[in-house]
């Protein structure tokens, strides 16, 4: 029998989960997988064409070629090349013969455009990281610590049941000490479940990724009127007539008025029009996804984790609308899910669980733990029956 007990013992220990306080939690993800997704393309994406723009204007040289007179001399020709670039207007005549100035600055303005929505899209992300990381993060050390201390309890708690029942000489006295703890909640551990449940009436996490995914929601909705209004209008445009009597060439009575200028990087200009309007119009469901989720909950790590005695937030229907903080931590720890190593080990038990002939004995990790043990989950039959020949 001792031999019994004492693999008992070892199975007990190696259940336990190790104490790495030091090296544990330094690598939470404060950013759902998603959302750092959308990070990437929102902020990344404008930088990337702004460089393309840039690159494009560097190794092209002006990004305007114009036709200037062929008697001009070429400081005269760079010089309508630069003022071209500088006032960017197309001069149209109408039938009235009137000359209407229509601006293309949308083609000069591109690469500080982009940097522009680059900045725009990271307010939301700097949003997060100051109002919400630093709670985030220390509500996640502590309830993922938390966790696995009440795993590692209900493991102490068969160890410590096992050893009293190998010192008690009579078993009715054990069983009935174990009834009594049953009965009196001895068993529970109440500060996780009523901080999850404080938790659930709390709104400051919920209310900051509303406002991350709505202020990305806004600015993208910015640049498709920006795009719409302005881009659009120049988009086919690619030779503008440029007047030129203006400084240098003011007084110069053989200048003509006007002069036909073509833009070299219109197929850049499109290019970062068409691949902006693209990229972040498929961004769109991604960040009504990340939206919808905050509307149901994920039941399952809940499910799991009432293996633990004081864990019961879904049998006593405790859930209610799932959008407040509590629902938005569940996310986050599905998210750092490794960090969590009592998770592991729960949904083993709930699968043996499953596969158990005595499943109306199992409520908890604590009653399957001592069935691994060797010890029943309730009072034996044959000591029910003599309590009751003894006390008819």
């Amino acid at each position: 029998m001792s031999l019994a007990h004492t693999a008992a013992e070892y199975m007990l220990s190696d259940a336990l989960l190790p104490d790495r306080r030091g090296s544990r939690l330094k690598g939470l993800r404060l950013e759902l997988p998603l959302d750092k997704m959308v990070k990437f393309v929102t902020v990344g994406f404008p930088l990337l064409l702004m460089s393309l723009a840039f690159a494009q204007e560097f190794s092209s040289g002006s990004p305007i070629s114009c036709f200037s007179p062929s008697n001009f001399s070429v400081r005269q020709a760079a010089y309508v090349d630069s003022s071209c670039w500088d006032s960017l207007a197309h001069h149209n005549q109408d039938e009235a013969g009137q000359y209407k100035v229509k601006s293309l600055w949308p083609h000069k303005a591109l690469p500080y455009s982009l940097l522009a929505l680059a900045v725009a899209m990271y307010l939301p992300v700097l949003l997060w990281q100051y109002a919400a990381v630093p709670a985030l993060s220390s509500d996640l050390l502590f309830i993922i610590s938390e966790l696995d201390k009440s795993y590692n309890r209900s493991i102490r708690l068969v160890q410590h049941m096992l050893k009293i029942r190998q010192k008690s000489s009579d078993p009715h006295v054990f069983w009935d000490e174990l009834e009594k703890a049953r009965k009196e909640r001895y068993f529970e551990f109440p500060l996780l479940e009523r901080y999850l449940a404080c938790k659930q009436r709390s709104h400051s996490l919920v209310a900051t990724y509303l406002l991350r995914n709505s202020l990305l929601l806004l600015f993208t909705s910015a640049t498709y009127l920006y795009l719409g209004h302005f881009h659009l209008d120049v988009f086919f445009q690619e030779e503008f007539s440029c007047s030129i009597k203006t400084g240098l060439l003011h007084d110069e009575t053989h200048v003509p008025d006007l002069i036909t200028c073509r833009l070299t990087s219109l197929s850049v200009f499109q290019i970062v029009s068409l691949s902006s309007a693209t990229v972040y119009t498929i961004l769109v469901p991604v960040i009504i996804y990340n939206l919808t989720r905050l509307c149901r909950w994920d039941k399952r790590l809940l499910s799991i984790y009432e293996m633990l005695p004081a864990f019961d937030l879904l049998s006593r229907k405790m859930l209610g609308c799932p959008i407040n903080d509590l629902n938005v931590i569940l996310l986050f720890l599905r998210a750092n899910i490794s960090e969590l190593i009592s998770f592991s080990w729960l949904s083993v038990l709930c699968v043996l669980k499953d596969t158990t002939t005595q499943k109306h004995n199992i409520d908890t990790v604590v009653d399957f733990m001592t069935l691994l043990a060797g010890l029943e989950p309730s009072k034996p039959k044959h000591l029910t029956q003599q309590v009751c020949d003894e006390h008819p």
